[in-house]
Protein backbone atom coordinates (compact mmCIF):
# COMPACT_ATOMS: atom_id res chain seq x y z
CA UNK A 1 0.00 0.00 0.00
CA UNK A 2 1.94 3.72 -1.34
CA UNK A 3 2.10 6.30 0.90
CA UNK A 4 -0.18 8.60 -1.33
CA UNK A 5 -3.16 5.77 -0.30
CA UNK A 6 -2.40 6.77 3.11
CA UNK A 7 -2.45 10.31 2.97
CA UNK A 8 -5.61 10.51 0.85
CA UNK A 9 -8.30 8.33 3.56
CA UNK A 10 -6.67 10.43 6.00
CA UNK A 11 -8.33 13.67 4.58
CA UNK A 12 -11.41 12.12 3.49
CA UNK A 13 -11.07 10.41 -0.14
CA UNK A 14 -12.50 7.03 -0.25
CA UNK A 15 -9.65 4.27 -0.12
CA UNK A 16 -11.67 2.02 -2.85
CA UNK A 17 -8.35 -0.43 -2.91
CA UNK A 18 -9.05 -0.73 0.62
CA UNK A 19 -12.66 -1.09 0.57
CA UNK A 20 -12.67 -4.06 -1.93
CA UNK A 21 -10.15 -5.68 -0.55
CA UNK A 22 -11.77 -5.94 3.18
CA UNK A 23 -15.17 -6.62 1.23
CA UNK A 24 -13.38 -9.79 -0.78
CA UNK A 25 -11.91 -10.97 2.95
CA UNK A 26 -15.96 -10.56 4.07
CA UNK A 27 -17.09 -12.34 1.08
CA UNK A 28 -14.62 -15.37 1.91
CA UNK A 29 -15.20 -15.03 5.92
CA UNK A 30 -19.03 -15.82 5.17
CA UNK A 31 -18.71 -18.49 3.00
CA UNK A 32 -17.22 -20.63 5.49
CA UNK A 33 -19.73 -20.16 7.79
CA UNK A 34 -22.05 -20.75 5.23
CA UNK A 35 -20.42 -24.02 4.41
CA UNK A 36 -21.63 -25.27 7.98
CA UNK A 37 -25.33 -25.11 7.35
CA UNK A 38 -24.75 -26.45 3.83
CA UNK A 39 -22.99 -29.12 5.33
CA UNK A 40 -25.82 -30.33 8.06
CA UNK A 41 -27.99 -32.42 4.93
CA UNK A 42 -24.24 -34.48 4.54
CA UNK A 43 -23.46 -34.52 8.28
CA UNK A 44 -27.04 -35.95 8.86
CA UNK A 45 -26.98 -38.57 6.87
CA UNK A 46 -23.31 -39.67 7.72
CA UNK A 47 -22.82 -39.39 11.02
CA UNK A 48 -26.25 -40.11 12.14
CA UNK A 49 -27.06 -36.69 13.51
CA UNK A 50 -30.39 -35.62 15.44
CA UNK A 51 -31.99 -32.34 14.85
CA UNK A 52 -30.55 -31.17 18.45
CA UNK A 53 -27.83 -32.48 17.68
CA UNK A 54 -27.61 -29.97 14.24
CA UNK A 55 -29.15 -27.23 16.39
CA UNK A 56 -26.27 -27.36 18.70
CA UNK A 57 -23.70 -26.70 16.10
CA UNK A 58 -25.74 -23.66 14.53
CA UNK A 59 -25.76 -22.45 18.05
CA UNK A 60 -22.36 -22.70 18.67
CA UNK A 61 -21.15 -21.19 15.15
CA UNK A 62 -23.86 -18.09 15.80
CA UNK A 63 -23.11 -17.76 19.25
CA UNK A 64 -19.61 -17.72 19.46
CA UNK A 65 -19.36 -15.19 16.87
CA UNK A 66 -22.03 -12.75 18.34
CA UNK A 67 -21.18 -12.81 21.94
CA UNK A 68 -17.62 -12.67 21.18
CA UNK A 69 -17.94 -9.52 18.43
CA UNK A 70 -18.40 -7.14 21.16
CA UNK A 71 -15.86 -8.20 23.36
CA UNK A 72 -13.22 -7.95 20.52
CA UNK A 73 -14.58 -4.90 19.91
CA UNK A 74 -13.95 -3.51 22.98
CA UNK A 75 -10.47 -4.86 23.12
CA UNK A 76 -9.42 -3.28 19.84
CA UNK A 77 -10.92 -0.06 20.54
CA UNK A 78 -8.37 0.26 23.52
CA UNK A 79 -5.85 -1.77 21.56
CA UNK A 80 -6.20 -1.81 17.32
CA UNK A 81 -4.66 -4.81 16.64
CA UNK A 82 -4.20 -4.93 12.61
CA UNK A 83 -3.03 -8.55 12.49
CA UNK A 84 -5.93 -10.03 14.37
CA UNK A 85 -7.22 -9.73 10.67
CA UNK A 86 -5.05 -12.44 9.36
CA UNK A 87 -5.27 -14.17 12.78
CA UNK A 88 -9.21 -14.33 12.54
CA UNK A 89 -8.78 -16.16 8.94
CA UNK A 90 -6.50 -18.76 10.33
CA UNK A 91 -8.61 -19.91 12.65
CA UNK A 92 -11.19 -20.37 9.85
CA UNK A 93 -9.37 -22.15 8.14
CA UNK A 94 -8.32 -24.67 11.10
CA UNK A 95 -12.24 -25.04 11.21
CA UNK A 96 -12.53 -25.89 7.56
CA UNK A 97 -9.79 -28.32 7.94
CA UNK A 98 -11.41 -29.82 10.79
CA UNK A 99 -14.63 -30.43 9.36
CA UNK A 100 -13.22 -31.68 6.43
CA UNK A 101 -11.58 -34.38 8.68
CA UNK A 102 -13.92 -34.42 11.39
CA UNK A 103 -14.53 -38.22 12.71
CA UNK A 104 -17.47 -37.39 14.77
CA UNK A 105 -19.88 -35.12 16.37
CA UNK A 106 -17.89 -33.44 18.60
CA UNK A 107 -14.99 -32.91 16.26
CA UNK A 108 -17.71 -31.04 14.33
CA UNK A 109 -18.53 -28.94 17.10
CA UNK A 110 -15.42 -27.89 17.84
CA UNK A 111 -14.86 -26.87 14.02
CA UNK A 112 -17.42 -24.84 14.30
CA UNK A 113 -16.23 -23.26 17.38
CA UNK A 114 -13.21 -22.09 15.55
CA UNK A 115 -14.95 -20.80 12.42
CA UNK A 116 -17.16 -18.72 14.66
CA UNK A 117 -13.73 -17.54 16.81
CA UNK A 118 -12.66 -16.28 13.43
CA UNK A 119 -15.42 -14.57 12.04
CA UNK A 120 -15.82 -12.73 15.62
CA UNK A 121 -12.09 -11.44 15.54
CA UNK A 122 -12.74 -10.75 11.83
CA UNK A 123 -15.70 -8.34 11.67
CA UNK A 124 -14.85 -5.68 14.73
CA UNK A 125 -11.39 -5.06 12.94
CA UNK A 126 -12.70 -5.33 9.25
CA UNK A 127 -15.20 -2.67 10.51
CA UNK A 128 -12.59 -0.70 11.89
CA UNK A 129 -10.83 -0.65 8.42
CA UNK A 130 -14.10 0.37 6.45
CA UNK A 131 -14.31 3.23 8.66
CA UNK A 132 -10.72 4.49 8.26
CA UNK A 133 -10.96 3.83 4.30
CA UNK A 134 -14.27 5.56 3.94
CA UNK A 135 -13.31 8.82 3.66
CA UNK A 136 -16.65 11.01 3.46
CA UNK A 137 -19.07 8.02 2.33
CA UNK A 138 -19.10 6.15 4.99
CA UNK A 139 -23.14 4.28 4.41
CA UNK A 140 -21.31 3.56 1.05
CA UNK A 141 -18.42 2.24 1.87
CA UNK A 142 -20.31 -0.06 4.49
CA UNK A 143 -22.51 -1.36 1.57
CA UNK A 144 -19.77 -2.15 -0.26
CA UNK A 145 -18.17 -4.17 2.57
CA UNK A 146 -21.26 -5.85 3.58
CA UNK A 147 -22.43 -6.96 0.46
CA UNK A 148 -19.34 -9.77 0.33
CA UNK A 149 -20.47 -10.65 3.53
CA UNK A 150 -24.09 -11.07 2.29
CA UNK A 151 -23.02 -12.34 -0.98
CA UNK A 152 -21.30 -15.01 0.69
CA UNK A 153 -23.87 -15.99 2.64
CA UNK A 154 -26.44 -16.29 0.17
CA UNK A 155 -24.03 -19.46 -1.58
CA UNK A 156 -24.94 -21.79 1.37
CA UNK A 157 -27.71 -23.21 -0.81
CA UNK A 158 -25.50 -23.40 -3.89
CA UNK A 159 -22.50 -24.99 -1.85
CA UNK A 160 -25.12 -27.96 -1.17
CA UNK A 161 -25.84 -28.76 -4.29
CA UNK A 162 -22.64 -28.18 -6.47
CA UNK A 163 -20.12 -29.07 -3.70
CA UNK A 164 -20.98 -31.38 -0.79
CA UNK A 165 -23.87 -33.69 -2.23
CA UNK A 166 -20.67 -34.98 -4.73
CA UNK A 167 -18.13 -34.60 -2.96
CA UNK A 168 -19.78 -34.97 0.61
CA UNK A 169 -17.73 -33.91 4.04
CA UNK A 170 -14.21 -33.81 2.35
CA UNK A 171 -15.60 -30.91 -0.21
CA UNK A 172 -14.85 -28.66 2.75
CA UNK A 173 -11.37 -29.15 2.11
CA UNK A 174 -11.73 -26.82 -0.63
CA UNK A 175 -12.48 -23.91 1.61
CA UNK A 176 -8.86 -24.16 3.00
CA UNK A 177 -7.70 -22.76 -0.22
CA UNK A 178 -10.75 -19.65 0.13
CA UNK A 179 -9.35 -19.54 4.00
CA UNK A 180 -5.41 -19.02 2.67
CA UNK A 181 -5.86 -16.96 -0.40
CA UNK A 182 -8.12 -14.51 2.23
CA UNK A 183 -4.86 -14.81 4.47
CA UNK A 184 -2.48 -13.31 1.95
CA UNK A 185 -5.38 -10.33 1.56
CA UNK A 186 -5.82 -9.68 4.50
CA UNK A 187 -1.86 -9.44 5.99
CA UNK A 188 -1.69 -6.81 2.92
CA UNK A 189 -4.76 -4.59 4.58
CA UNK A 190 -3.18 -5.21 7.78
CA UNK A 191 0.06 -3.24 6.65
CA UNK A 192 -2.12 -0.19 5.67
CA UNK A 193 -4.46 -0.38 9.03
CA UNK A 194 -1.22 -0.04 10.94
CA UNK A 195 0.06 2.45 8.90
CA UNK A 196 -2.98 4.50 8.90
CA UNK A 197 -3.32 3.78 12.46
CA UNK A 198 -0.18 6.08 12.59
CA UNK A 199 -1.04 8.78 11.05
CA UNK A 200 -4.51 9.33 13.28
CA UNK A 201 -4.79 11.60 16.07
CA UNK A 202 -4.97 9.18 19.18
CA UNK A 203 -8.60 8.71 20.79
CA UNK A 204 -7.91 11.40 23.73
CA UNK A 205 -7.09 14.02 20.80
CA UNK A 206 -9.90 13.09 18.84
CA UNK A 207 -12.34 12.43 21.71
CA UNK A 208 -13.78 16.10 21.92
CA UNK A 209 -13.95 16.58 18.19
CA UNK A 210 -15.47 13.01 17.48
CA UNK A 211 -18.19 12.88 20.00
CA UNK A 212 -21.89 13.50 19.08
CA UNK A 213 -23.69 15.37 21.07
CA UNK A 214 -27.70 15.05 20.94
CA UNK A 215 -29.41 16.73 23.93
CA UNK A 216 -32.98 15.31 22.63
CA UNK A 217 -32.13 11.62 23.37
CA UNK A 218 -29.62 9.35 25.41
CA UNK A 219 -26.64 7.58 23.61
CA UNK A 220 -27.85 4.44 25.65
CA UNK A 221 -31.17 5.15 24.90
CA UNK A 222 -30.68 5.31 20.78
CA UNK A 223 -28.34 2.55 20.64
CA UNK A 224 -31.06 0.12 22.88
CA UNK A 225 -33.60 1.15 20.26
CA UNK A 226 -31.39 0.59 17.47
CA UNK A 227 -30.49 -3.17 18.47
CA UNK A 228 -34.30 -3.79 19.11
CA UNK A 229 -35.36 -2.88 15.46
CA UNK A 230 -31.96 -4.77 14.20
CA UNK A 231 -33.41 -7.77 16.32
CA UNK A 232 -37.08 -8.00 14.97
CA UNK A 233 -35.45 -7.40 11.36
CA UNK A 234 -32.80 -10.23 11.93
CA UNK A 235 -35.80 -12.66 13.52
CA UNK A 236 -37.31 -12.13 10.17
CA UNK A 237 -35.01 -12.96 8.09
CA UNK A 238 -34.28 -16.18 10.21
CA UNK A 239 -37.63 -17.14 9.43
CA UNK A 240 -37.50 -16.76 6.16
CA UNK A 241 -34.15 -18.60 5.69
CA UNK A 242 -34.48 -21.24 7.93
CA UNK A 243 -38.69 -22.11 7.53
CA UNK A 244 -40.18 -20.55 4.77
CA UNK A 245 -38.74 -23.59 2.50
CA UNK A 246 -40.33 -25.73 4.57
CA UNK A 247 -43.95 -23.74 4.88
CA UNK A 248 -43.57 -23.65 1.00
CA UNK A 249 -42.87 -27.45 0.49
CA UNK A 250 -45.77 -28.49 3.65
CA UNK A 251 -48.26 -25.80 1.36
CA UNK A 252 -47.48 -26.00 -2.46
CA UNK A 253 -45.84 -29.85 -2.51
CA UNK A 254 -42.73 -28.61 -4.13
CA UNK A 255 -39.81 -30.57 -3.93
CA UNK A 256 -36.39 -29.78 -1.48
CA UNK A 257 -34.38 -28.56 -4.86
CA UNK A 258 -37.49 -26.34 -6.21
CA UNK A 259 -37.70 -24.61 -2.35
CA UNK A 260 -33.86 -23.71 -2.40
CA UNK A 261 -34.51 -21.43 -5.43
CA UNK A 262 -36.88 -19.43 -3.46
CA UNK A 263 -34.29 -19.08 -0.40
CA UNK A 264 -31.93 -18.15 -2.87
CA UNK A 265 -33.72 -15.37 -4.04
CA UNK A 266 -34.69 -13.96 -0.88
CA UNK A 267 -30.57 -13.98 -0.04
CA UNK A 268 -29.04 -13.11 -3.53
CA UNK A 269 -31.82 -9.93 -3.48
CA UNK A 270 -30.48 -9.03 0.32
CA UNK A 271 -27.01 -8.99 -1.17
CA UNK A 272 -27.89 -6.67 -4.19
CA UNK A 273 -30.05 -4.63 -1.36
CA UNK A 274 -27.10 -4.02 0.57
CA UNK A 275 -24.88 -2.69 -1.94
CA UNK A 276 -28.08 -0.61 -3.28
CA UNK A 277 -28.69 0.96 0.37
CA UNK A 278 -25.37 2.84 1.06
CA UNK A 279 -25.73 5.43 -1.50
CA UNK A 280 -29.23 6.34 -0.63
CA UNK A 281 -28.08 6.22 2.88
CA UNK A 282 -25.59 8.91 2.35
CA UNK A 283 -27.94 10.99 0.37
CA UNK A 284 -30.92 10.82 1.85
CA UNK A 285 -30.10 10.31 5.34
CA UNK A 286 -29.46 7.02 7.80
CA UNK A 287 -31.78 7.36 9.52
CA UNK A 288 -34.78 7.84 7.12
CA UNK A 289 -33.45 4.49 4.94
CA UNK A 290 -33.62 2.54 8.06
CA UNK A 291 -37.33 3.46 8.60
CA UNK A 292 -38.37 3.15 4.85
CA UNK A 293 -36.30 -0.14 4.64
CA UNK A 294 -37.76 -1.79 7.74
CA UNK A 295 -41.39 -0.39 7.35
CA UNK A 296 -41.33 -0.63 3.64
CA UNK A 297 -40.72 -4.34 3.76
CA UNK A 298 -44.23 -4.68 5.86
CA UNK A 299 -46.56 -5.01 2.93
CA UNK A 300 -44.23 -7.74 1.33
CA UNK A 301 -44.27 -9.80 4.48
CA UNK A 302 -47.87 -9.16 5.33
CA UNK A 303 -48.16 -10.57 1.66
CA UNK A 304 -46.07 -13.72 1.87
CA UNK A 305 -48.02 -15.68 3.68
CA UNK A 306 -51.26 -15.70 1.92
CA UNK A 307 -49.57 -15.48 -1.56
CA UNK A 308 -50.00 -17.75 -4.24
CA UNK A 309 -46.56 -19.92 -5.27
CA UNK A 310 -46.34 -17.65 -8.90
CA UNK A 311 -46.40 -14.28 -6.20
CA UNK A 312 -44.00 -16.18 -3.43
CA UNK A 313 -40.70 -15.40 -5.45
CA UNK A 314 -41.35 -11.61 -6.67
CA UNK A 315 -42.40 -11.19 -3.01
CA UNK A 316 -39.60 -12.63 -1.60
CA UNK A 317 -37.56 -10.77 -3.97
CA UNK A 318 -38.61 -7.05 -3.33
CA UNK A 319 -38.70 -8.00 0.39
CA UNK A 320 -35.46 -9.43 0.62
CA UNK A 321 -34.29 -6.04 -1.21
CA UNK A 322 -36.19 -3.86 0.25
CA UNK A 323 -35.32 -5.20 4.05
CA UNK A 324 -31.37 -5.09 3.27
CA UNK A 325 -31.17 -1.95 1.73
CA UNK A 326 -30.08 -0.38 5.16
CA UNK A 327 -28.14 -3.33 6.38
CA UNK A 328 -24.87 -1.63 6.44
CA UNK A 329 -26.68 1.82 7.78
CA UNK A 330 -27.22 -0.13 10.83
CA UNK A 331 -23.36 -0.22 11.72
CA UNK A 332 -22.66 3.10 10.54
CA UNK A 333 -25.28 4.61 12.75
CA UNK A 334 -24.05 2.82 15.61
CA UNK A 335 -20.11 3.71 14.88
CA UNK A 336 -21.83 7.39 14.26
CA UNK A 337 -23.41 7.15 17.75
CA UNK A 338 -20.22 5.65 19.34
CA UNK A 339 -17.33 7.61 17.48
CA UNK A 340 -14.88 6.67 19.73
CA UNK A 341 -16.14 2.90 19.93
CA UNK A 342 -16.16 1.98 16.30
CA UNK A 343 -15.46 -1.68 17.03
CA UNK A 344 -17.93 -2.22 19.89
CA UNK A 345 -20.14 -0.29 18.13
CA UNK A 346 -20.05 -2.59 15.04
CA UNK A 347 -19.58 -5.79 17.29
CA UNK A 348 -22.88 -4.75 19.14
CA UNK A 349 -24.57 -4.33 15.80
CA UNK A 350 -22.91 -6.97 13.48
CA UNK A 351 -22.26 -9.66 15.95
CA UNK A 352 -24.82 -9.22 18.96
CA UNK A 353 -27.61 -7.86 17.16
CA UNK A 354 -27.62 -9.83 13.73
CA UNK A 355 -26.44 -12.88 15.25
CA UNK A 356 -29.24 -13.29 17.64
CA UNK A 357 -31.22 -14.46 14.59
CA UNK A 358 -29.69 -17.70 15.56
CA UNK A 359 -31.33 -17.47 19.11
CA UNK A 360 -34.29 -16.25 16.77
CA UNK A 361 -34.18 -19.66 14.74
CA UNK A 362 -34.46 -21.91 17.86
CA UNK A 363 -37.40 -19.83 18.78
CA UNK A 364 -39.54 -19.94 16.09
CA UNK A 365 -38.54 -23.34 15.26
CA UNK A 366 -40.45 -23.92 18.98
CA UNK A 367 -43.31 -21.93 18.05
CA UNK A 368 -43.75 -24.01 14.73
CA UNK A 369 -43.39 -27.37 16.59
CA UNK A 370 -46.02 -26.26 19.22
CA UNK A 371 -48.41 -24.98 16.19
CA UNK A 372 -47.89 -24.92 12.72
CA UNK A 373 -45.71 -23.35 9.99
CA UNK A 374 -48.29 -21.24 9.08
CA UNK A 375 -48.83 -19.70 12.56
CA UNK A 376 -45.05 -18.83 12.33
CA UNK A 377 -45.34 -17.49 8.90
CA UNK A 378 -48.05 -15.34 10.21
CA UNK A 379 -46.09 -13.93 13.40
CA UNK A 380 -43.14 -13.31 11.48
CA UNK A 381 -44.98 -11.24 8.83
CA UNK A 382 -45.49 -8.56 11.24
CA UNK A 383 -42.18 -7.99 12.77
CA UNK A 384 -40.88 -5.12 10.13
CA UNK A 385 -43.07 -3.02 11.61
CA UNK A 386 -41.45 -2.36 14.78
CA UNK A 387 -39.32 -0.42 12.56
CA UNK A 388 -41.52 2.27 12.78
CA UNK A 389 -39.51 2.29 16.25
CA UNK A 390 -37.00 4.24 14.23
CA UNK A 391 -38.67 7.19 14.58
CA UNK A 392 -37.62 7.81 17.87
CA UNK A 393 -33.82 7.32 16.87
CA UNK A 394 -31.87 10.64 16.61
CA UNK A 395 -31.69 12.78 13.36
CA UNK A 396 -28.67 12.37 11.27
CA UNK A 397 -26.20 15.06 11.87
CA UNK A 398 -25.85 17.84 9.08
Amino acid sequence: MNTHTERTSAVGITVYPILFAISFSHFLNDAMQAVIPALFPILRSTMELSYTQIGWIAFALNMTSSIMQPVVGLWTDRTPSPYFLPLGMAASLLGMAGLALAPNFLFVLLSALLVGIGSAVFHPEGSRVVYLAAGARRAFAQSIYQVGGNTGNALAPLFTALIFVPFGQKGAAWFTLAAALGITVLWRVSQWYGHELGSRPTPSKAKKAGQRIDHGHSIVFALALLIFVVFARSWYSAGISNYYQFYLMETTHISVREAQVYLFAFMIAGAIGTLAGGPIADRFGKRNLMIWSTVGTAPFALALPHAPLPLALPLLLVAGFVLSLSFATFVVYAQELLPNHVGMASGLIVGLAFGMGALGAVVLGKIADLSSLGTLMLLCSVLPLFGALAVWLPKDRT
